[in-house]
């Protein structure tokens, strides 16, 4: 929500000044939180900028960032989730070594119909819970 000291501020930085603000507080707000779940997890979404066209993940496991999860794109039409298997290839779940437990991190942007990336978020989850 925009107050009115974010207004005041964004007038004294002008125009350009206003729409940078006016993108912050939506990137801010976006956010998301997975399951785990055979193939892909489930995405639970909250406030996704408008415009939004794509979603696009990536996962990361922080114990060994090198490896390459891989992740997805999918369409976004305002759906509040993306069910479990909605990547149809390129992602590797997770696989820690046995007896160990690892952080995985998705970030998640919000595309719109041309690519740009109208905001960003991140969600970690443990494996094996």
């Amino acid at each position: 929500m925009i107050n009115r000291r974010t207004y005041q501020n964004a007038a004294a930085l002008g125009i350009a000044g206003f729409a940078l603000l006016l993108t912050m507080s939506a990137a801010f707000a976006f956010s998301a939180s997975f399951a785990w779940c055979s193939g892909s997890p489930s995405f639970a979404l909250t406030d996704v900028p408008p415009g939004t066209a794509r979603l696009q993940f990536a996962m990361t496991d922080l114990n060994v960032p090198s490896f390459h999860h891989g992740g997805g794109t999918v369409a976004y039409s305002g759906q509040p989730a993306v069910p479990c298997g909605a990547f149809a290839s390129g992602f590797t779940g997770p696989s820690p070594p046995a007896g160990q437990v690892h952080t995985y991190q998705f970030t998640v942007k919000a595309l719109g119909p041309n690519g740009a990336v109208l905001a960003t978020t991140t969600t970690r989850r443990k494996f094996p819970e």
